[in-house]
């Protein structure tokens, strides 16, 4: 290998081990792959540049250029052309708005900070700058002490941010990165220098390679030396970088998580794993219908939802009285959870609304008492916990939420009626014509469920996952989305009709195992919307298709007077199509409420599909897959058909093949060619200041052949030797046996891995790369000069008419005078 291909290993190496410290900065570690697949691609992307006769500084441009278009195929692929594989105009944009997202999410999160778009986009699009920065210092510019610099700052930011999160280990990774790189060039920089003063005694201990082992140790010795020093130095207070295990929120000065439920609902919707998070039980007869809500987002600014209060409090066992409940008569629940180890940070499930919840640690958790949420205060607070909750178990009617005030009160209206500016006016175009002979609150907002768990919408993962108002107006128009989409639209859909509204976000209600037990696994995360009825406070609905449980309260027909006599009144669930009763003994009518029978009927249908056509990004990635094969196949090509052209084969006359009349100059001089070319590619580089006679007997000496061998070898060398200086040749005798009896020779010394590097990747095929470098220099040159000349053709007559038209000095002078 190399100096300058162990320099772009080792430059990304550095690079890669460096941003390993930015880890935990997020929730989950899956991004950092996508950074190494970055940094790796910069690289390739450099090597090949740099083996180009372009300009140097023109490396670092290509490689910007490549990441570019890497962060748009990473984070704006739904905007794609394609299939998703070529970034558009609108795929820029896209990026924008998550690069803006992401910037807001560092205002608002303290760390560990949950993993969405905005952020991983942040993380990655540094590390691949940080790699383009440290490429083009240590390997296009040669200058890798002056790499640190960016490394450093890479360093110092990502564990500065990780505060005590951060460990001595990411320091000892990227500190052993950047000493390979040094290692790396100050080995050749020793070595050139110690040739030159040196000569060829290089065995002694003051040799170059006596250099090279002693600045390793004395790395490795620093390393040591800085992992172990602090640990006998006093420690000092916070300093400028330093953060403490979480920033204080609320009025309570307790750390609190920053995951945020809705990040990881959309995080985790596109690929569940479906395995088991928590069991819960409950005597209830409603248990199999339970949402166990985890919190609520009430602040909608047009690209997010969010809590539109930081603040927190301890808590102390009880939960505020639900907002907006009046004296009814509900009777107690009681449901007992119990954490499984896969849950590790969220926020804490529970039925709403509920009065307590008995805690083993009520100092690991906070309180927001707007949205009656708890908010873990302490790092894995929810890991294997076991708690009970008592709730209401509150059953309203269709009949009466319609009779229920209209008006809320003025502190609920300020709060919760708010829409930002810039709404897409189809949001409100929607509303109004889908409820349009409503006239009360609760029939608008069944109008809504109704219509969009129709057959109009399709539930859909695989579409973008933002809520913002773009996203709404494409989700009405596309008519696809997954929950968080109904959910957001429906709660934005009702602030405009009047009826105060949020985001609620948790789990679905788990699978029954028996003995009123109840498991919830990762795929019943899901979004809803919460509405307020005054009397009955905060009530959901489930406006997402063939997901959730339908709320008895969702079904007009609980009430004789919802609808008029002249239109026939819809069960509940009729819409989805997906509900219909199955014949099937595995399906009870839990899963057949919740879609899952559903599910089922279409994974038995897909199992009996014959074929189906790959999507256009698997498309896309088969086709660039194929490229690089090829492309990996072109050196092992080339040199079979250079070898086939210079020796002949098939009976067709070839140069160095067989003829009637002899060798002419130029077979001979190729089967020359072909046998120095055969050497090099078996681990004998050619050497052109030798003749041929002592060039072959370098060859047979250095690859130990035999004695027919090397007297194959040697005929092929007088004859060159004939070609070039005698004054007639006449070579009569075939030159392509010889050719390959030496070959065969040198084939016969090697194992079998040298054999296969020199038919997959011979060395002697970087003469096709030296041809298309000097073809791309003369392209160039023969470019500039065809513009240079139409420049001068452009120019020539206005240098020619001021040329004319200046005054002679000399001339002129004498005239004066």
């Amino acid at each position: 290998m190399t100096t300058r291909a162990k320099l772009t290993v080792y430059s990304a190496l550095a690079t890669t081990l460096a941003a390993l410290c930015l880890t935990p900065l997020l929730t989950t570690k899956g991004w950092i792959a996508h950074a190494v697949l970055v940094v790796a691609v910069v690289a390739a992307v450099g090597a090949g540049l740099r083996r180009t006769p372009f300009y140097r500084w023109t490396v670092p441009i290509g490689q910007l250029l490549v990441l570019f278009v890497m962060l748009l195929l990473g984070f704006a692929a739904s905007s794609a052309v394609f299939g998703g594989v070529v970034p558009g105009s609108e795929s820029v944009r896209t990026l924008g708005r998550v690069l803006g997202q992401g910037f807001n999410d560092v205002r608002d999160y303290t760390i560990p900070a949950p993993p969405n778009p905005g952020l991983r986009l942040i993380l990655v699009g540094a590390v691949g700058l940080i790699a383009v920065a440290v490429d083009t210092v240590a390997v296009t510019y040669r200058r890798s002490a002056l790499a640190g610099l960016p490394l450093l700052a890479l360093y110092s930011v990502g564990n500065g941010l990780a505060g005590d999160q951060g460990s001595w280990l990411w320091f000892a990774t990227a500190a052993t990165g950047y000493l390979v790189l040094l290692f790396a060039e100050g080995q050749d920089r020793v070595s050139r220098w110690g040739r030159i003063f040196r000569g060829a005694d290089r065995g002694e201990g003051g040799g170059p390679g006596a250099l090279g082992q002693s600045g390793r140790q004395v790395g490795v010795v620093a390393l040591v030396l800085a992992l172990l020093l602090p640990a006998f130095l006093p420690h000092w207070g916070s300093g400028l970088l330093h953060t403490g295990p979480g920033t204080a929120s609320g009025r309570g000065g307790a750390g609190v998580s920053s995951l945020d439920p809705l990040v990881a609902l959309t995080g985790a919707l596109p690929s569940p794993r479906n395995v088991e998070l928590f069991t819960y039980s409950a005597q209830s007869p409603s248990a199999g219908s339970t949402y166990l809500r985890t919190g609520a987002l009430d602040a909608f600014d047009g690209g997010t939802w969010k809590r539109s209060s930081q603040e927190t409090v301890p808590f102390t066992g009880t939960l505020p009285a639900p907002e907006g409940l009046g004296p009814v008569d509900a009777p107690e629940a009681k449901t007992e959870v119990l954490i499984g180890n896969r849950l590790d940070d969220a926020w804490l499930p529970m039925p709403y609304p509920a009065r307590s919840v008995a805690l083993r640690d009520n100092g690991a958790w906070q309180l927001d008492e707007d949205t009656a949420s708890l908010i873990p205060a302490k790092e894995k607070a929810i890991k294997g916990l076991k708690y009970t909750v008592t709730g209401l178990d509150v059953q309203p009617t269709a009949s009466g939420l319609r009779a229920a005030p209209a008006t809320a009160p003025e502190r609920i209206r300020s709060r919760y009626l708010a829409v930002p500016p810039g709404l897409p006016a189809v949001v409100q175009q929607t509303a109004v014509a889908k409820t349009k002979g409503a006239t009360n609150p609760y029939d608008k907002m069944d109008a809504l469920r109704a219509w969009f768990t129709g057959p109009e919408f399709t539930y859909d993962v695989t579409t973008r996952t933002d809520s913002g108002s773009d996203a709404m107006a494409d989700f009405l128009a596309r008519r696809r989305g997954f929950c968080v989409h109904f959910a957001s639209t429906m709660a934005v859909m009702a602030r405009i009709l009047g009826v105060p509204s949020r985001v609620a976000l948790g789990f679905t209600p788990g699978n029954t195992k028996g003995g009123n037990v109840y498991s919830v696994t990762d795929a019943m995360y899901h979004a809803w919307p919460e509405l307020y009825f005054e009397g009955y406070g905060w009530l959901r609905f489930e406006p997402t298709p063939t997901r959730g449980v339908q709320p008895d309260y969702s079904d007009p027909v609980s009430s004789p007077a919802t609808r008029p006599t002249t239109a026939p009144a819809p069960q509940p669930q009729a819409t989805a199509p997906v509900q219909v009763p199955s014949s099937n003994p595995d399906c009870d009518a839990k899963l057949r409420r919740t879609g899952d029978c559903g599910d089922r009927r279409d994974t038995a249908a897909g199992a009996h599909e014959g074929f189906t056509l790959p999507s256009g990004k698997a498309l896309a990635a088969m086709v660039v897959g194929l490229i690089l094969f090829a492309l990996l196949l072109v050196p092992m090509v080339w040199r079979a058909l250079l070898r086939r052209r210079r020796l002949g084969a098939g009976g067709r006359r070839r140069p160095g093949g067989p003829g009637p009349d002899g060798l002419t100059d130029a077979q001979v001089l190729a089967a020359w060619d072909e046998l120095i070319d055969s050497a090099w590619d078996l681990g004998i580089p050619p050497d052109e200041s030798r003749t041929p006679r002592a060039a072959a007997r370098r060859i047979a000496e250095t690859g130990e052949l035999d004695e027919d061998s090397a007297a194959a070898a040697g005929r092929v060398a007088l004859a060159t030797e004939r070609v070039l200086y005698a004054r007639s040749a006449q070579i009569g005798e075939p030159l392509a046996a010889d050719v390959r009896t030496a070959r065969d020779g040198l084939r016969a010394r090697l194992g079998r891995r040298e054999r296969l590097r020199a038919v997959l990747l011979p060395p002697s095929s970087a003469q096709l790369r030296w041809r298309v470098s000097d073809a791309l220099l003369t392209a160039r040159l023969t470019a500039g000069s065809a513009v240079g000349r139409a420049v001068g053709a452009v120019t020539g007559p206005v240098r020619r008419v001021l040329t004319r038209r200046r005054p002679r000095g000399g001339s002129g002078g004498d005239a004066k005078s």
